[in-house]
């Protein structure tokens, strides 16, 4: 998969989630197409999409045996990790540590991780 593609993937896999998960109407920019996400937040998803290939790669499939709860959690740190490269100050609810994070958000996190992990077959 190219890192566009892995990109890509991330972001769908959040959109679906969002869908899934989200109590009510959620945010237009929660599910935005990727077509109309902005440049650094596709940079974000494709650098995050990387972080999880290349754990399941060196865990050698063993990743799988992870919980749900702590795939989620690696999505989680690596996001934060770029919403600290990407802004100066960003939001408190994007650098928001796991236990505060909103339900909804904690299982769409572990959902893009399941879904890559699908993807690359880890």
């Amino acid at each position: 998969m190219t890192d566009f593609e892995g990109a890509r993937l991330f972001r769908e896999s959040w959109v679906a989630g969002v869908r899934k998960h989200f109590p009510g109407e959620p945010k237009a920019g929660y599910v935005t197409a990727w077509d109309a996400t902005p440049e650094w937040e596709r940079q974000a998803a494709g650098a995050v999409y990387e972080q999880v290939r290349h754990f399941l790669e060196l865990s050698d499939g063993h990743a799988a045996r992870l919980s749900r709860e702590q795939k989620g959690r690696f999505v989680a740190i690596a996001w934060t990790a770029q919403m600290y490269k990407h802004f100066e100050d960003p939001k408190p609810g994007y650098v928001a540590d796991w236990v505060a994070l909103p339900e909804w958000q904690r299982e769409t996190d572990a959902d893009i991780f399941e879904a890559i992990e699908d993807a690359v077959g880890g």
